[in-house]
C-alpha cells in the first residue's frame, strides 16, 4: 500500500513530458519558431492553390505563344490538375517517410524549379510536361500545411491558425485569374509561372532552415504498396481528366473520355480492394470511420464546387454576356476577395464563441442566398447587380471552411492528421472539378434548350420579330447592300446570348438548392470538446 502511494507522485511529475503529438512529432505548443515556420509554408501552399487558376485568363496568349490548338491549350491547367490530385493524397504518407521539413521543402523547391521551367517552354508538349510536375510536386505542400496547422499548435491557438489556412485555401483560387490578368496585360504570359521564382526560394529555405516539427520513419517503406500506387494514380488521374474534358466533348460520344471512365472505374475498384486489405496501404481510408471527418470531407466537397464552380461561372457571365476583358473581370470579382480577406479574423473570433455547426449552416445559407439572387441575372447586369451576391459568396466561404477544417481534422486523432489531411484536401479538389464538370454540362444542355424555345418564339410570323428585324435592318442600310443579312446574324447573337444567361440562371438555381441541402447536415457533426492540445488531446 505505502509502495502504491509513493510511486503516485513521481507518475504525476511525468505525464506531462509525454508527448502527445504522432509519433516523431514534438510536443504541441506556441513559439515564434513554428509560427515563423508555418508563416512559409502557409505562402508555399498559397503559390500552389493559385497557380491552379492564375493561367484561367491567359490561356489565349498562352496559346499564341506556343502555336497550340484549342484543345491542346487546356491541358495546360488540366494536366496540372491530374497530377496535383494524385500528389494530394500521397503526401500524408511521404510526409511521415521522410518528414515534414524533407517533404515540404522538396515540394516548394520542385515547384519553384518546374514554374522556371514552364516559363522556358517552347512548345506546348513542353509546357504540358512541366506544368504536370510542377502540379504533382507542389501538390505536396497542400495537406502538410493542414496537418500541420493541426498538429504542431495547441487547441487554445486553432482560433489564430484556422483562419490563416481557410483564407489561404479559398482566397488564392478565387484571385488566380485577376493576378494572371494583370500579369499577363502588364508584362507577358510567361511571368504567370516567373512570379513563383523569388518567393519560391524563400519558402524552400526557410522551410529546411525552420522546420523541426517531426522525424522521418524509413522504415515505413519497407511495406510500400507499389499496386495501390499505380490504381490510385489511375483511379484520381483518369477520373480528373474525364471530367475535365467530358462536358465539351460530349462525353459517351468521345472515345478518350470513355476510355478513362473506364480507366477509372477498374482502378477505383482496385484501388478500394488494396486500401482495405492491405497491410500498409498507401491511402488509409480508416479515417472515414470519424464522423466528424466523413462529414466535414462531404462539406468540403460541395464547398469546392462552390469555391471552383463560381470562380467559373461568374467570368463567363462577364466575359460572353458582357464583353469584359480578363483585367475587367478580375477587378469585377475581387469583392469576393476583400470579403473573404475581412471575414477570416471575424471567423477565428466566432469559433470560440458559437457552436461551429451554427457557423457552417450559417456559411451555406449565405452561399444560398447568393447564387439565388445571381438566378435573376440579366444581360444588363454589371458591377453593382452582382455586388450582393460576391459579397454572401465570400464571407460565406469564410464562415464554413474555417469551422469545417476545424471539426473534420482538429478532432482527429494526431497520428492519423497526415493522412486525413491528404484525403481532406482531395475531397475539396475533386467537389470542384465535379462541380465544373456539372456546371459546364448543365450549361450546355440549358442553353440547347433556351435556343431551342426562344427560336421558337422568333419566327418570321410574329410581329415582334419582324419589326425588330426591320429597325436592325434599316439602321445598317449605310453600311451596304447586305443590311437584311447583317440585321439576321445580330438578331441571332442576341437570342444566343439570352439563351445563354437564362442557362447560366438555371446554373445559379441547381447551386442554390445544393448548397440549401446542405444547412441541415452541419447537425450530424459533433461539437469538440473545448479542452486539450493540438490533434484533438
Amino acid at each position: 500500500m505505502s509502495d502504491a502511494v509513493a510511486i503516485r507522485p513521481t507518475i504525476a511529475l511525468a505525464a506531462p513530458a509525454r508527448p502527445v503529438g504522432p509519433p516523431g512529432f514534438a510536443v504541441p505548443h506556441f513559439s515564434l519558431r513554428r509560427l515563423a515556420a508555418f508563416m512559409f509554408m502557409v505562402f508555399g501552399m498559397f503559390m500552389a492553390i493559385l497557380d491552379i487558376q492564375i493561367v484561367s485568363a491567359s490561356l489565349s496568349q498562352i496559346q499564341a505563344g506556343l502555336s497550340a490548338s484549342s484543345d491542346e491549350i487546356t491541358w495546360v491547367q488540366t494536366s496540372y490538375l491530374i497530377a496535383e490530385v494524385v500528389m494530394i493524397p500521397l503526401s500524408g504518407f511521404l510526409s511521415r517517410v521522410v518528414s515534414t521539413r524533407v517533404i515540404f521543402t522538396i515540394s516548394a523547391g520542385g515547384f519553384t524549379a518546374m514554374s522556371f521551367m514552364c516559363a522556358q517552354a517552347g512548345s506546348i508538349q513542353e509546357m504540358i510536361i512541366w506544368r504536370a510536375l510542377q502540379g504533382f510536386i507542389g501538390g505536396g505542400m497542400i495537406p502538410t500545411v493542414f496537418a500541420s496547422a493541426y498538429t504542431i499548435f495547441p487547441r487554445s491557438k486553432q482560433p489564430l491558425i484556422a483562419p490563416i489556412i481557410g483564407l489561404v485555401a479559398t482566397l488564392a483560387p478565387t484571385i488566380g485569374p485577376t493576378v494572371g490578368g494583370y500579369l499577363t496585360d502588364w508584362f507577358s504570359w510567361h511571368w504567370l509561372f516567373l512570379v513563383n521564382l523569388g518567393p519560391g526560394i524563400i519558402v524552400t529555405a526557410a522551410a529546411w532552415l525552420l522546420i523541426d516539427f517531426d522525424e522521418p520513419d524509413y522504415s515505413l517503406l519497407t511495406h510500400f504498396d507499389y499496386f495501390g500506387l499505380l490504381t490510385m494514380a489511375g483511379f484520381l488521374g483518369a477520373a480528373e481528366y474525364a471530367l475535365e474534358e467530358g462536358p465539351s466533348k460530349d462525353w459517351f460520344e468521345s472515345e478518350p473520355v470513355t476510355i478513362a471512365i473506364v480507366v477509372s472505374a477498374v482502378s477505383g475498384v482496385f484501388f478500394f480492394w488494396r486500401a482495405l486489405t492491405a497491410k500498409q496501404p498507401i491511402v488509409d481510408l480508416t479515417a472515414f470511420r470519424d464522423r466528424n471527418f466523413w462529414t466535414g470531407s462531404t462539406f468540403a466537397f460541395v464547398l469546392g464546387i462552390g469555391l471552383y464552380g463560381l470562380t467559373y461561372i461568374y467570368p463567363v457571365y462577364l466575359a460572353v454576356v458582357r464583353g469584359y476583358s480578363s483585367l475587367m473581370i478580375g477587378k469585377t470579382m475581387f469583392v469576393t476577395g476583400l470579403c473573404m480577406f475581412f471575414t477570416a479574423p471575424l471567423a477565428g473570433r466566432l469559433m470560440t464563441r458559437v457552436d461551429p455547426r451554427l457557423m457552417i449552416a450559417t456559411g451555406f445559407v449565405f452561399f444560398a442566398i447568393g447564387t439565388y439572387q445571381a438566378s435573376f441575372v440579366t444581360v444588363d447586369w454589371d458591377f453593382w447587380e452582382l455586388l450582393w451576391p460576391q459579397i454572401f459568396r465570400g464571407v460565406g466561404l469564410m464562415l464554413s471552411m474555417v469551422p469545417i477544417n476545424n471539426l473534420a481534422l482538429g478532432t482527429m486523432p494526431p497520428h492519423k492528421i497526415k493522412n486525413a489531411s491528404g484525403l481532406f484536401n482531395l475531397m475539396r479538389n475533386l467537389g470542384g472539378a465535379v462541380g465544373l464538370a456539372l456546371i459546364n454540362t448543365l450549361l450546355d444542355k440549358r442553353m440547347d434548350l433556351h435556343l431551342e424555345r426562344l427560336r421558337e418564339s422568333v419566327t418570321w410570323g410574329r410581329q415582334v420579330a419582324v419589326d425588330t428585324l426591320a429597325n436592325m435592318a434599316a439602321a445598317l442600310a449605310a453600311r451596304g447592300p447586305d443590311a437584311e443579312l447583317a440585321a439576321t446574324r445580330q438578331l441571332a447573337l442576341i437570342v444566343r446570348r439570352q439563351a445563354e444567361v437564362m442557362a447560366l440562371a438555371d446554373v445559379f438555381m441547381a447551386l442554390t438548392a445544393i448548397f440549401l441541402a446542405c444547412v441541415g447536415f452541419a447537425a450530424f457533426m459533433r461539437r469538440p470538446v473545448a479542452a486539450g492540445a493540438g490533434g484533438g488531446h
